[in-house]
């Protein structure tokens, strides 16, 4: 007698097959983000309260050791001292004059060297005077500190209007290249149809195309400020009367006779950070979208 053998039909699951493994859940990519944001946030979060903390206590609370504890009672003292070391009047004056200067200067000047370049690119020495630019963007500015110092004393521009001067010229490779980006989505025929109505070169870049490159005008000029503002390095090297130096070198006097006074100097740091932080929070989506425009056009 022989023993039939019932075979499983086609799509119907048999009985004695194994169940199917269930599959591994890998980290969602949200859940990854939200971590370095937060690691991120934490990074810049932290520092900032503590500062503020530091700032308003007293000399006695500033130096127990506790950084993270909060002020009791808050006091003022930190910043009227750091008012009247740092001569904060004076110092914000001259930081504001170098720095409008400088953002005026990197706007106009660049626009003009990239509307130049753009327009008359099919010749080749407005060619490659943007390659040369380019190269000069690879040159960091401590490799030509020295001969700087020295030009600048020669000439007398060893004062703020020279490291505004200076600004603007070690920025303007950077921002040629941005404000050429950004024209090059400029259709000619607006140009054409003005220069047909009687419009010379001065009054279509005035006129038109200044205004057109509002955007990247705007991220140009913050980004301008915020390196003027911040910058350490050229005001100390350049400027020889310690009287007309900017607020971050003055910042440099707690670092040696003042180094105890903890609170004294994180209130002179929240003094010199303050406009910055403001200015770049107001402005900040400017930058997005200037950067934006001028990279899909």
């Amino acid at each position: 007698m022989s023993t039939s053998t019932t075979l499983p039909r086609p799509g119907v699951a048999s009985d004695a097959s194994p169940a199917p493994r269930t599959p591994r859940r890998r980290p969602r990519r949200g859940t990854v983000l939200t971590v370095i944001l937060l690691v991120c946030s934490l990074s810049v979060i932290v520092p900032l309260l503590v500062t503020v903390s530091m700032a308003f206590k007293t000399g006695a609370q500033a130096v127990d050791g506790k950084a993270f504890s909060l002020p009791s009672p808050w006091s003022l003292e930190g910043f009227v001292e750091a008012w009247d070391l740092t001569d904060f009047p004076r110092a914000f004056a001259v930081s504001v004059f170098v720095t409008a200067v400088s953002v005026a200067g990197e706007i106009i000047i660049s626009a003009l060297a990239a509307y130049a370049i753009v327009r008359n690119w099919d010749r080749r020495l407005f060619r490659w005077s943007f390659f040369y630019l380019l190269a000069a963007m690879f040159i960091p500015f401590p490799v030509v500190a020295l001969p700087q110092v020295r030009l600048t004393g020669i000439v007398g521009l060893d004062n703020p209007l020279g490291v505004a001067i200076l600004h603007i010229v070690f920025a303007l490779a950077f921002n040629t290249m941005l404000f050429t980006a950004f024209l090059r989505s400029i259709p000619i025929e607006l140009e054409e149809s003005m220069r047909m109505d009687g419009a010379s070169t001065t009054k279509v870049f005035w006129r038109l195309i200044l205004p057109l490159l509002g955007p990247m005008a705007a991220t140009v000029g913050i980004f301008a400020f915020l390196g003027s503002w911040n910058d350490f390095m050229m005001p100390s090297l350049i400027t020889s009367n310690p009287e007309l130096q900017t607020i971050p070198v003055l910042q440099q006097m707690f670092q040696t006779q003042f180094s105890n006074s903890y609170n004294v100097a994180f209130a002179s740091y929240l003094m010199a950070m303050a406009p910055a932080v403001v200015v770049f929070a107001i402005t900040q989506r400017w930058v997005i979208s200037g950067l934006t425009q001028g990279a899909v056009k």
